[in-house]
């Protein structure tokens, strides 16, 4: 938005949501001001209110009776019955059942309905439930009130709704994730806003951070590798410096896969770990205990990796039973058994040419997600570096992987250095191996606050100041067309994949498919196939893909709908495809009637047009 006076980045964390913003009045061609951490009101005890600079993700839904009235109230908002932030985190860790977590997760899990009301999932009995589309609504409207009420205090101009607002995804967030981001965004009233993956927001913190200096920090045939590890998600991304007229370019040259691997596994195993101690002391817990154990440990855990003096932490539950009724639980977690867990089980020291176990790992489809089925983060980095060797044409002359020259970390997970240290150890062996110099860090941003403060800064960039990372498109986005052969009984028919978006499409594009017609049923129930790959870097619009290898290609959660027969005395309508990849990263395919007369529109929230 040209007019507005703040630009604004939005982090809505698995785990903390973070605001950030840059008044643009003090932006000149000279330079750009560190963007500002916005603190939000929150409820942190029953009738407390604080401004902090982040808001935890979870939602907390009390019984009617539970809490003391108005205890939950905020000056923007009052009579609610609901709470997010610090109070709903302390409050989920002893009453389990009632607390929504992970909604980031929940909102791109393709096997379940998003937009249903599943969430706390294996909830309380009798608890409201919401969905996982709602939840992340609530995050984003409550960090909009906050602000309003601090900042705009009326003044409509100065409403966030009415800034120019960034909004963060990982990068392997598929469209569909994408699309029902936006929509959560537009559920909370925010009426314009623009995507960013996290990892390229984490450089764009690290370029506003060093502001001109940073050409000083890298140099031509540089490969910079972004390691993001959140509560929920495991990404990476390659960036690659080159010269362009004698100027120093970045650009973006690879995207991993969607890994739900981060801190909520690390919880869940730390939580089997003093399931064991508790054992070990005669005493067996019920899932509700479970649940409270997971919150629990994940305090412990957070304490512990951002706090170096904290060498140990009281892990307490409540207990059950007629012999222990309101009494509670208590085991003791140790940093060295924290770190040593964490380390051996998610960053082994593992071979370069280890592939991540395909078998998924017993207790981890409790919480209904559907979490990696290896939790060895360092076999997925070797894979996606190995791949990529390949498809960039990097390989050869005694590489098997692409040699990173530098690496940025972000995440909270990454904050702990026992953990940075373990990936660098393990990045510099495959290295050495190859003989390649070590790694080198780029240091200087705050892993919980780097992804909203780049937001900030590349919304500038946007605008013409500061530095630009040339992306576009993370992955290739195929529609799914039924091959026109006989039918065998039993047998679905071969799908062939047809390219709509190539890799690096620049947002704000589009492209039509000339040289194909397509025939598109409407009037009658119909599922539309999207596909995508992060591998497929060549594939140009229009190509037809009848085979491919397993993994190569996959396949997004179908879309069902009923397209509008309105103007056609057809079933089936020769259509031409024309894609366009709007400035939010979203896809719009569209489906144009030989006679231009009559167009259909299928966007991963399913709305048509004619």
């Amino acid at each position: 938005m040209e007019n507005s006076k703040y630009i604004v980045g939005v982090d809505l964390g698995t785990t903390n949501c973070v605001v950030s913003y840059i008044n643009s009045q003090t932006v000149d061609e000279y330079s750009i001001p560190a963007s500002e951490i916005f603190k939000i009101s929150q409820v942190v005890d029953a009738g407390v209110v604080e401004e902090l600079e982040y808001l935890p993700s979870f939602l907390y839904l009390p019984l009617k009776d539970e809490l003391p009235a108005k205890s939950i109230d905020l000056p923007f908002k009052q009579d609610v019955d609901y709470v997010t932030g610090v109070f709903a985190a302390l409050r989920g860790a002893k009453v389990p059942g009632r607390v929504v977590s992970s909604a980031k997760s929940w909102l791109c899990h393709a096997g379940v309905d998003r937009t249903s009301a599943i969430l706390p999932w294996k909830g309380a009995e009798g608890v409201k439930q919401l969905s996982p589309l709602a939840v992340s609504s609530l995050y984003l409207e409550h960090m909009k009130d906050a602000w309003n009420y601090a900042v705009a205090k009326g003044d409509e101009q100065l409403m966030l709704e009415n800034q120019d607002v960034y909004l963060t995804v990982p990068a392997s967030f598929d469209a569909i994730a994408r699309e029902l981001t936006v929509k959560a965004a537009n559920l909370a009233g925010f009426k314009h806003i623009t995507l960013l993956e996290e990892p390229q927001a984490a450089f764009y913190a690290w370029l506003n951070r060093l502001g001109e200096k940073w050409r000083k920090d890298v140099q031509v045939g540089d490969i910079i590798l972004v390691c993001d590890i959140g509560g929920g998600t495991t990404d990476f991304s390659l960036i690659e410096v080159s010269d362009e007229g004698g100027n120093l370019v970045l650009k973006r040259i690879a995207v991993g896969d969607h890994i739900l691997l981060g801190g909520d596994n690390m919880d869940l195993t730390m939580a089997y770990e003093v399931q064991k101690k508790f054992a070990n002391d005669g005493v067996k817990l019920d899932s509700y205990q479970m649940l409270s154990l997971i919150h629990n440990c994940r305090q412990a855990k957070e304490k512990m990796l951002n706090d170096p003096s904290c060498q140990r932490h009281p892990v307490i539950i409540p207990g059950r039973g007629r012999k222990i009724v309101g009494k509670t639980l208590q085991q003791e977690l140790e940093r060295q058994e924290v770190e040593r867990v964490i380390l051996d089980g998610f960053f082994p020291v593992s071979e370069l040419s280890e592939e991540p176990q395909k078998t998924r790992v017993a207790g981890f489809k409790e919480l209904g997600l559907k979490y990696a089925a290896d939790t060895a983060v360092t076999k997925y980095l070797s894979r996606f570096l190995r791949q990529n060797a390949e498809i960039l044409g990097k390989s050869g002359n005694g590489r098997s992987f692409i040699h990173p020259t530098k690496i940025l970390f972000n995440g909270g997970v990454l904050k702990a250095s026992a953990i940075k240290e373990r990936l660098i150890e393990v990045i510099n062996r495959w290295l050495a191996a190859e003989n390649s110099p070590q790694v080198a860090i780029l240091t200087g941003t705050d892993p919980d606050k780097a992804v909203a403060i780049g937001a900030a800064y590349y919304g500038v960039a946007r605008h013409g100041k500061g530095i630009r990372v040339k992306a576009g498109a993370g992955r290739s986005y195929y529609i799914g067309v039924e091959a026109a052969v006989p039918a065998v009984p039993g047998m679905p028919a071969p799908l062939k994949a047809i390219c709509v978006v190539p890799f690096s499409m620049e947002e704000g594009t589009d492209v039509e498919i000339k040289e194909h017609e397509f025939g598109l049923v409407v009037g009658y129930p119909s599922i539309f196939t999207f596909l995508s790959s992060t591998i497929r870097k060549e594939d140009r619009v229009g190509i037809i893909i009848e085979d491919w290898p397993e993994g190569e290609i996959v396949e997004l959660a179908p879309l069902e709908t009923t397209l509008s027969a309105d103007g056609v005395n057809e079933e089936l309508v020769p259509v031409k495809l024309h894609s366009y990849l709007t400035e939010i990263g979203t896809l719009e395919l569209w489906c144009v009637g030989l006679d231009g007369k009559n167009k259909w529109k299928l966007e991963f929230n399913v709305r048509h047009e004619d």
